[in-house]
C-alpha cells in the first residue's frame, strides 16, 4: 500500500509541477448523456431490498416472465458496460442489467464494512426474490464475476446457468497473486485501493484523467483490436462517476477483500462458461486454465486471442454468439 501510495504520490506531484490549474480542473456535467436514457437499451427500474433498505437501480429489457438473464458488472463500470448484451438477448430472456451497491443510481452505504463480500452476496439473493425469480442465468464481468462465483458457491440452486468474463475463480486468483510476481503487480490497484480518500482524489484529477485512460490506453483500454468507445460512450462513465461521492462505493468494494478471502468453501456444481480476453492487462491468462479444477460440471473455457479486459464491450458479436452457443447447448444436454 505504501509503495502504491508513493508512485502516485510522485505522478500527482508531477502533474502540478508540470500544469497546476489543468491538474485540479474539472468539467460541469449536468445532465447525462444521452446514450444513457436510449430505450432500445431497456427501462429504468428501481427495487427496495427489505432487509439492508437499500435502493438498487438496473435497466431491464425483455418481457417479464421469460427467463432472468441477470448481469454483474465490474470496476470502474456500472449498467451501461452491457448494453450489447441487453440488445442481444432481450428476445428471449427478462434481461437486467444491475448497478451493484455504490455503483451508478444504487444506494451507497457511507461505511467500508458495509461492502464486505457476505453483503453483496446478500444484494444478489435479495434482488433476485424481489424481482420475483428463484433462479437465473448469472453473468458476471470483473468485479461482478467474483461475485457470480460467489453467488455459484453459495446459493447454486439459484443459477442455471454461470459465466464470467475475465475473472477466475476467486480461490485461484488468492493463490496466483502470492505465487506470481507479475499478477500481483498487475493487481496494485488492489492495494492501493487499501488507502483513505487518496485514491478517489486521483482517479478524478485532470478531469478523470485516469478513468479515460483505463478505456481508451493503448495498454488497457477497449477496442484495440476490437470495437472502441464512442465519444458518448467515454462520457456516460465519466459523468457517473464525477457524480459527489460516486467514486467511494466502488473502491469500498475493495477495501474489505483481504478480510474475505482466501474462502473457506470452493467448489461450483453449476454448468460454467468462461470467457477471456488473452490481452488482458490485469489478469494473467494461466488463471483461467485453472479454474476448471475447481468446476464440479460441464466447464467451457474460451480464450479470444484478441480480446481486452473489456472483453463484453470491445468484441460484442463474438461473445453475444458464445453465449448462446453455450446456453443452447446445456439446454439440449438437459
Amino acid at each position: 500500500c505504501g509503495l502504491c501510495a508513493s508512485v502516485h504520490l510522485l505522478k500527482l506531484l508531477w502533474s502540478i509541477g508540470r500544469a497546476p490549474a489543468q491538474t485540479f480542473r474539472r468539467a460541469a456535467r449536468a445532465n447525462p448523456p444521452a446514450c444513457l436514457n436510449d430505450p432500445s437499451l431497456g427501462t429504468h427500474c428501481y427495487v427496495r431490498i427489505k432487509d439492508s433498505g437499500l435502493r438498487f437501480h438496473y435497466v431491464a429489457a425483455g418481457e417479464r416472465g421469460r427467463p432472468l438473464m441477470l448481469l454483474l458488472h465490474g470496476f470502474p463500470e456500472f449498467w451501461y458496460s452491457w448494453r450489447h448484451q441487453l440488445r442481444e438477448f432481450k428476445s428471449e430472456y427478462r434481461v437486467v442489467a444491475l448497478d451493484l451497491r455504490g455503483y451508478g443510481e444504487s444506494d451507497a452505504p457511507t461505511h467500508q464494512e458495509s461492502y464486505k463480500l457476505d453483503c453483496l452476496i446478500a444484494d444478489i439473493k435479495d434482488i433476485l426474490d424481489s424481482l420475483g425469480y428463484s433462479k437465473c442465468v448469472l453473468i458476471g464481468h470483473d468485479w461482478g464475476g467474483m461475485i457470480a462465483w460467489l453467488i455459484a458457491i453459495c446459493y447454486p440452486e439459484m443459477i442455471m446457468k454461470l459465466i464470467v468474463i475475465n475473472f477466475p475463480h476467486p480461490s485461484v486468483f488468492t493463490d496466483y497473486i502470492l505465487r506470481h510476481p507479475a499478477q500481483l503487480f498487475r493487481s496494485s490497484f488492489y492495494y492501493f485501493f487499501q488507502i483513505p480518500w487518496f485514491p478517489e482524489f486521483m482517479f478524478s484529477i485532470n478531469d478523470f484523467k485516469a478513468l479515460k485512460h483505463l478505456f481508451t490506453s493503448q495498454s488497457t483500454g477497449i477496442g484495440r483490436r476490437g470495437r472502441r468507445l464512442t465519444t458518448d460512450d467515454l462520457e456516460a462513465y465519466i459523468y457517473v462517476f464525477s457524480q459527489p461521492g460516486a467514486l467511494s462505493g466502488p473502491m469500498n468494494h475493495y477495501r474489505n477483500i483481504f478480510n474475505c478471502l482466501p474462502l473457506k468453501h470452493h467448489m461450483v456444481t453449476t454448468p460454467t462458461l468462461l470467457l477471456w480476453g488473452e490481452e488482458d492487462a490485469f489478469m494473467e491468462a494461466e488463471m483461467a486454465e485453472v479454474t476448471k479444477v475447481y468446476v464440479k460440471n460441464y466447464f467451457r473455457l474460451t480464450v479470444l486471442s484478441e480480446g481486452s479486459h473489456w472483453l463484453q464491450q470491445d468484441q460484442p458479436d463474438i461473445v453475444n454468439r458464445l453465449i448462446w452457443a453455450f446456453l443452447r447447448e446445456e439446454t439440449r444436454r438437459e
